[in-house]
């Protein structure tokens, strides 16, 4: 008892009150009890909190990122998500001046997703990555100076909900005019960059148009 749990929590704290990184801080707690032993589950709690900026963010990307991967390894097949792991579906929020960019189906023009909703990820190795397999249309495109990363991975939006419990992967379309946005897979996917992303929830960049609010006015410019 208390070579865990309770380390991680010193840990924490010298880590917001004495600006170490999470390594560091479990170093400082081993060297005054040598018995230290964290398991892997917090160690990677410490990281999260690092690069949150040592602070609980459940808006950072870092977060959602984390909160799907934990829901991935816990469930086989999805049957009932927690409500909080959903992005606000942006039609049904009153239309204000936003800095954010938002997310528009390009064939129906219905609102999908909002630039918060967007789960970066570090950039992959290219082409090479799909030496295993016959290349891809996307990575092929990605290997001739095109853009590297062909769609946007997302964490989940109300209305994607229907389509994701009880199946592992499938299809996300456009829940007005159902075209095909992209596709979701719990066990992951990779990017056309050669990124391994799990839980992936992309959206093909060639299946929306970016609508930036100006500054002054209510004019709106749409990107394609």
């Amino acid at each position: 008892a208390g070579v865990s749990r309770s380390v991680a929590v010193v840990a924490a704290y010298l880590m917001k009150t004495q600006g170490l990184g999470w390594e560091q801080a479990l170093a400082a707690v081993a060297a005054a009890k040598p018995d230290a032993q964290v398991n892997p589950g917090f160690q990677r709690q410490l990281r999260l909190y690092e690069a949150m900026g040592c602070a609980v963010d459940t808006g950072s990307v870092f977060y959602k990122r984390y909160r799907l991967e934990m829901l991935s390894e816990r469930f086989s097949e999805p049957q009932d998500l927690p409500r909080e792991v959903f992005a606000v579906d942006p039609t049904t929020v009153c239309q204000t001046v936003n800095t954010e960019v938002l997310y528009r189906c390009r064939k129906c023009r219905r609102a999908l997703f909002r630039s918060s909703s967007i789960l970066s990820h570090t950039e992959g190795i290219g082409p090479t990555a799909f030496a295993h397999k016959r290349i891809t249309d996307s990575a092929r495109l990605a290997g001739n100076g095109q853009e590297k990363c062909t769609s946007y991975f997302i964490e989940p939006v109300q209305w994607m909900e229907p389509a994701l419990l009880g199946v592992m992967e499938g299809q996300l379309l456009c829940p007005k005019c159902t075209s095909k946005l992209g596709s979701f897979s719990w066990r992951g996917d990779q990017c056309s960059c050669g990124r391994w992303v799990t839980p992936a929830f992309q959206i093909h960049k060639s299946r929306v148009d970016e609508v930036r609010t100006l500054p002054v006015g209510n004019f709106q410019t749409a990107k394609t």
